[in-house]
């Protein structure tokens, strides 16, 4: 118990590079906007070795630092464990985690496979019987135009849903000279474009429509095979990609984009998309649902803005409303700033931390799932095998 009278939750996050620094901003800034029931303490962070450790916690505000997840894991003053690594590791952390009796938040997509992602959800069911809870880091849920979005379905607005076409497209991936990294690697990653972003559409298509995809056709592209070798010094993680670091070009045996077709539950059709190689694209997580009453169109290189389309207009004055999402009465928004004073990519981190407190504090189950995690592993597992041999249909 603290000071305050609020119960302690100590929290321990395991890997410090992109994700590690997004999560650790969102676990800074939570107590200082949102009136959380549970003190939050940053108790320390675990990295590859005693130095790389230390200077996370000194720069990113963890009160103390591990060489190892597993330290991490067996200490008395962490009840929960944040995991912030590469997909082939996530399995070995959250179930040892929930095994000690800490509560665990996983970064997706929730494995490199269905069958880790299975054992790590059988693992979180038998979790909760000992009041232990987990959640996967499906983020741009809890941007609130993406959760306007949802509601608004909820409601009826749109009606029955008809299509979806989402879309992940970046760039960063070029340039043909731009080196290797952990991400180009199967081994680490299980898959490219597919896993790292593709995953986001997908659950985000999930949760608007609060439909499943129950069948996809879809391909795989690998644009650029060979990469030169990142040295040590980049940040970059050279081992096992196939050559010396810094020296001579190696394999990238992930795929670069992919494009498949899905059927939704409710009976609509759905076009997926995610590559790195969609020059000028930073960042443009697209959604666009019809339905039998209506629309919606959400860009996240615009997130503050929702588009609406309400076919009961009149003809006369219907298109598409510009809804600015900025508002008190939107989700989370009263907590930040005045009306139209935007929020950024780091907030969504920030509502995920809430969420997940105030779950903890009531004693239900977060959102999403590690069941949630796994139905999205079995879409991507259904793309692959798809895929692989050019012609079929796989349900999932």
């Amino acid at each position: 118990m603290s000071d305050d009278g609020r119960p302690r939750l100590g929290v321990g996050m395991v890997g410090h590079a992109f994700m590690g620094a997004a999560h650790s901003q969102a676990w800074r800034t939570a107590p200082r906007f949102f009136d959380l029931p549970l003190r939050t303490e940053m108790t320390a962070v675990a990295g590859r070795t005693t130095e790389s450790a230390r200077a996370a916690a000194d720069r990113l505000g963890w009160l103390g630092s591990e060489a190892s997840w597993k330290d991490l894991v067996a200490r008395d003053d962490v009840d929960l464990v944040d995991i912030c690594t590469p997909g082939d590791t996530h399995a070995e952390i959250a179930i040892a985690a929930l095994e000690a009796g800490k509560h665990v938040l996983c970064e997706k997509p929730l494995a490199n496979s269905v069958a880790e992602a299975q054992q790590m959800a059988d693992a979180a069911d038998a979790a909760v019987l000992r009041g232990v809870v987990a959640m996967v880091g499906f983020t741009y849920r809890r941007v609130p135009a993406v959760r306007l979005a949802r509601q608004l379905v909820e409601e009826g607005r749109i009606g029955t849903v008809r299509h979806v076409r989402a879309q992940y497209l970046q760039d960063w991936l070029t340039d043909e000279e731009s080196p290797l990294t952990w991400r180009l690697d199967k081994e680490r990653a299980g898959s490219g474009a597919l896993g790292d972003i593709g995953a986001h559409v997908v659950d985000l298509a999930q949760f608007v429509t609060g439909e499943q995809v129950t069948g996809v056709s879809g391909m795989l592209e690998t644009f650029v095979a060979e990469r030169p070798v990142a040295s040590s010094s980049s940040g970059a993680s050279p081992a096992g990609l196939g050559g010396v670091a810094g020296q001579g070009r190696g394999p990238v045996t992930v795929d670069d984009a992919t494009a498949f077709l899905a059927r939704m539950s409710g009976g609509g059709i759905a076009v997926f998309e995610a590559t790195r190689f969609a020059t000028g694209r930073k960042n443009a997580i697209r959604l666009e649902v019809d339905g039998s009453l209506g629309s919606l169109s959400f860009d996240f290189e615009d997130m503050n803005v929702l588009h609406l389309y309400d076919a009961q207009e009149p003809a006369s004055t219907a298109g598409f409303r510009r809804i600015v999402v900025t508002e008190p009465e939107h989700p989370y928004v009263a907590h930040w700033w005045p009306a139209g004073h935007g929020l950024g990519y780091e907030h969504a981190f920030t509502h995920q931390v809430v969420d997940l407190v105030e779950a903890l504090a009531t004693g239900t189950q977060p959102a999403p799932t590690f069941r949630d995690g796994l139905v999205v592993q079995k879409v991507l597992a259904a793309v692959e095998e798809s895929a692989a041999d050019r012609s079929s249909w796989r349900d999932v």
